[in-house]
């Protein structure tokens, strides 16, 4: 039994769950597919299978579930970890006594651990002990102000007691409600919730100081009470406070005892030995200069322990030293003292700054947060700052509580990126390894592959994905890199068999094109099939591109260089110019002078030098005879074609005026151009110097079988000329020597028409046996006669024909006239345009002198038509308005010009007549007529606009 798979009906359904994910046609549409899913929050097991199956079609939708998965597994660890510190935080807020330092290493090691601090409970556990801790530290502080409120309350008490007795009583009701309140105020201290939560010195210290303050207050009052009854009865006991009581006796009448005279002067210190005083000099000399040294130097840790060594030292000889070193130590110890106090200043402005950027890492704009390896970075340059801030200077807790705090919460953002890091590496590890398993069975399933080329698209399709297939940690990579090496190289042992096999033979062909190239004649059927067996050579199997091209240029470079050489063998054979070819050359130069003058007369005269130039009208010379040369049997001879009769020359001259190509001629096959001689050798053709191997080889084939019969018959008295009737590329007119030769260009015709009346072989006059008529053996010549065989010898080609052009000549006098048309016709049209304003201006001005002449006018105007034109504008204007208007419409159908848009309908209704009328003459006919009745009309700017429009074209026809 066969089962069939449901994974199609899965991806179906996957599909529509997800959609239309699946079958999106690109993967942004498909991404937003899974973007738009995924916000209706699916099941975590729909998320599981359809990234299971998307991640091996598009890895970019794939990644959204990857990461939604992932934010679900750290959500539901989170869930496990805000558990446990929860647990944690609400054990701390039961106990009675809470200790800071608990409550703020809570918050660190939750942050540390991953705890989601910003979400419940944390966030509001969280909050509690902040309000937990701030209530502690304020009840710290208003127990610390309430003891120093006490020792200003008693300080009160010891100035009244040096003032008279009845101020004091006047401040009594005052000191009384104070102390009352203190009372009052160190009773709530004591009482708050928080108390317990106090270090253990502060319990102690309000109750002395709640002790002391009461013991003041009821010696102050009692003393006072008894210095009120002392004043009301004179014989009450005296209060125990002096100044009191020395008021209370003087205003009794009672002498008061002087005060106890001064004590008698301390006697004179001992004198000290000169020698102990110069060592206590020398010492507290060395400890200042080792203080002003490291005050200098800014160094701040060091001019502290600087500053504590010069008070010991002074403490045990300041009673030797002289005034002037006690001021210099003196002011030594303030300048240590700013010192220390700058760089304490100076660090907490640095130690703000830092707490700033820490507290700025997860307040960045929109799109500019930083990631998780930025952020990890970032944090430890701002702790390793830290560090070095608190080196130099006293630590700063407050400070340091806000940026660690701020540190946690950045850290958050470096623990989710390494956690997702770890994931992509264990995915990244798995899909190497099971690359590398696949490499090794593909390996063995293709260990005899033929197929080359697919074999190598392969081996780099495995490479690509190798490259491709995720960032592992160093050590993962070392562990899999020997392993794929291992795979890879023996899926590679085959293919790099093979391409060693074909360098070899590569290397034997580059050995034979060596070999032929240095041969004297080059064989063209060798050459070919030496570059055919390299081809297959190289389409069969494929080598590293650089290697294959220097392979290549070996290969091809013993050929170029014979084709070079036979190249260069044609060109030095071409290189002598004829003295036709220079008079040729003489006037074409003559030709662009006067193209440059802008005279038309002149181009026209120069057209009419260069082609009788071209005919031969006018020859230079003829050279002096060379010396005979013995025609060879070897090869083709150049010297042999310059040999001739004596009276050979003159005749072949003679038949140069017939035979000499015109430009058209030359345009239609430029390549029967090429000679210098008529009987030149074949050699002298050489192929382009672009043209590849095989063109050259063409070439060469086709020159090859020539040579010896081009040249056989330059020895002999020249034979009575045969009727050729097909000449190769003759299709000059003048070929047919029983035809008249048509006119020359300038008695009829514009430049460029061909005077053969088509192209060659159209069976016209202008090609030698092209009457279609003709039976072929009149076409081809007799077989069976000597030498004009398919297969017999060639009769010497180009015969009868008269000195060819070299290429410089006929590509000079080509270019001479193109240049001399554009010339003709930018004259023409100047002038055309000159003749219309004239027109327009003796419209406008009603003088039929200013009217230009028929010449000036073209061809396209006859006399009768200027004189119509003249009598219309000599003529008063006609009021038939309507006349003009419909001759205009009339010219302007006949020139095809657009007509003004509030015209039209009367164009159309104009051409609705026209085709009424068929026996009318058409407007193309009656324009001439129809401007004079333009012109007879009056003159207006769109009329005479309209009708520069119409003439403009008409004038060119």
């Amino acid at each position: 039994m066969t089962s069939t798979s449901s994974k199609p009906h899965d991806l179906q359904a996957l599909d529509t769950l997800t959609g239309g994910a699946f079958t999106a046609p690109t993967s942004g549409e498909r991404s937003a597919r899974i973007r738009d899913w995924l916000a209706g929050n699916p099941a975590p097991e729909q998320m599981q299978e359809v990234f299971k199956e998307l991640s091996g079609r598009d890895k970019g939708a794939a990644r959204l579930l990857r990461e939604k998965l992932d934010e679900l597994k750290r959500a539901k660890g989170q869930e496990a970890i805000a558990a446990e510190w929860a647990q944690k935080a609400e054990a701390l807020l039961g106990q009675s006594k809470l200790n800071i330092a608990d409550a703020l290493a809570w918050q660190r090691d939750a942050a540390k651990a991953g705890a989601p601090l910003s979400r419940e409970p944390l966030a509001g556990l969280k909050a509690r002990l902040a309000e937990r801790v701030k209530g502690i530290e304020d009840l710290q502080h208003r127990a610390q102000v309430h003891r120093e409120a006490a020792v200003l309350l008693a300080q009160r008490f010891e100035v009244l007691s040096t003032k008279g007795w009845q101020d004091a009583q006047g401040a009594e009701e005052s000191l009384r409600a104070d102390v009352t309140h203190w009372q009052q105020q160190a009773t709530e201290i004591t009482s708050d919730a928080n108390w317990t939560s106090l270090d253990a010195k502060f319990a102690p210290q309000l109750e002395a100081s709640k002790s002391q303050l009461l013991v003041v207050s009821d010696s102050f009052h009692s003393a006072l009470a008894q210095a009120i009854a002392a004043a009301a009865d004179a014989a009450a006991p005296l209060p125990p406070v002096p100044v009191w009581a020395d008021e209370l006796r003087a205003a009794r009448g009672e002498v008061v005892a002087p005060k106890a005279a001064a004590a008698p002067a301390r006697p004179a210190a001992p004198k000290v030995d000169p020698a102990v005083r110069a060592a206590a000099q020398d010492a507290v000399q060395a400890a200042l200069a080792k203080l002003e040294q490291e005050t200098a130097e800014g160094h701040g840790k060091a001019s502290a322990g600087a500053a504590a060594a010069l008070r010991a030292v002074l403490k045990e000889h300041g009673k030797m030293v002289d005034a002037a070193l006690e001021a210099r130590v003196h002011a030594a110890l303030v300048a240590a003292g700013e010192l220390e106090g700058w760089q304490r200043w100076s660090a907490d402005k640095v130690r703000e700054d830092l707490v700033a950027k820490a507290e700025g890492l997860l307040k960045r704009p929109e799109g500019q947060a930083l990631g998780g390896r930025k952020m990890q970075e970032t944090l430890r340059a701002l702790r390793d700052q830290w560090k070095q801030a608190d080196q130099g200077g006293v630590p700063n807790h407050a400070l340091w509580k806000r940026f660690d705090e701020a540190c946690n919460e950045a850290h958050k953002v470096v623990e989710a990126w390494l956690e997702k890091v770890r994931a992509d590496a264990a995915e990244h590890r798995a899909h190497r390894v099971a690359l590398i398993e696949e490499v090794k069975a593909w390996a063995a399933e293709h260990a005899g592959a033929s197929d080359l080329k697919a074999h190598n698209r392969a081996l780099h399709q495995f490479a690509d994905r190798w490259r491709d297939a995720g960032h592992v940690g160093e050590k993962v990579f070392a562990e899999l890199q020997p392993q794929w090496n291992e795979a890879f190289g023996a899926a590679r042992a085959p293919f790099e068999t093979a391409q060693k096999a074909s360098v070899e033979r590569r290397q034997a062909m580059i050995a034979e094109a060596i070999e032929l190239g240095a041969q004297p004649m080059l064989r063209i059927d060798a050459v070919k099939a030496l570059q055919q067996r390299w081809q297959a050579e190289a389409q069969g199997v494929p080598l590293d591109r650089r290697h294959e091209q220097k392979l290549w240029d070996a290969f091809r470079a013993p050929i170029d260089e014979a084709f070079n050489r036979k190249t260069a063998e044609r060109e030095k054979a071409s290189a002598a110019m004829s003295e036709h070819d220079r008079y040729v050359l003489d006037a074409s130069k003559a030709l662009d002078a006067a193209n440059a003058g802008g005279d038309a007369q002149k181009i026209r005269a120069a057209i009419a030098r260069l082609e009788g130039a071209l005919r031969g009208e006018a020859p230079p010379p003829a050279p002096a005879p060379a010396p005979k040369a013995a025609a060879s049997s070897d090869g083709p001879s150049v010297g042999a074609t310059e040999v001739e009769a004596p009276g050979q020359a003159a005749a072949e001259f003679g038949e140069s005026a017939e035979q000499a190509p015109s430009p058209s001629d030359a345009e239609a096959s430029p390549g029967t151009h090429s000679g210098a001689a008529p009987a030149a050798s074949a050699d002298l053709v050489a192929p382009a110097d672009g043209a590849d191997a095989s063109a050259r080889a063409d070439s060469e084939a086709h020159d090859a079988g020539e040579p010896a019969a081009a040249e056989a018959p330059a020895a002999a008295p020249k034979p009575a000329p045969k009727p050729v009737v097909a000449m190769r590329g003759d299709d000059r007119p003048s070929s047919k020597k029983g035809e008249p030769a048509p006119a020359a260009r300038g008695a009829g015709g514009r430049f460029g028409d061909r005077r053969d009346g088509g192209r060659p072989g159209a069976g016209g006059p202008g090609r030698p046996g092209g009457d279609r008529g003709a039976p072929r053996g009149d076409a081809r010549g007799d077989r069976g006669a000597p030498g004009g065989g398919r297969f017999g010898d060639r009769p010497p080609r180009f015969e009868d024909r008269g000195p060819r052009l070299g290429d410089a000549a006929f590509r000079a006098q080509r270019e001479a006239l193109e240049r001399a048309d554009m010339a003709l016709r930018k004259l023409q049209a100047q002038a055309h345009g000159e003749a219309l304003t004239q027109v327009l201006g003796a419209w406008e001005q009603r003088d039929a002198s200013r009217l230009p002449s028929v010449q000036e006018l073209g061809r396209a105007v006859s006399p009768a038509v200027r004189t119509g034109w003249s009598q219309a504008i000599g003529t008063a204007p006609s009021a038939a308005a309507g006349d003009a208007a419909e001759a205009l419409l009339r010219l302007e159908m006949a020139a095809e010009v657009p007509t003004p848009a509030e015209q039209l309908d009367a164009r159309r209704a104009l051409q609705l007549k026209l085709l009424t009328k068929r026996g009318d003459p058409a407007p193309v006919q009656t324009w001439g007529q129809d401007a004079g009745k333009v012109l007879a009309a009056p003159h207006d700017a769109t009329s005479a606009r309209r009708l520069q429009n119409a003439l403009k074209a008409l004038l060119r026809k």
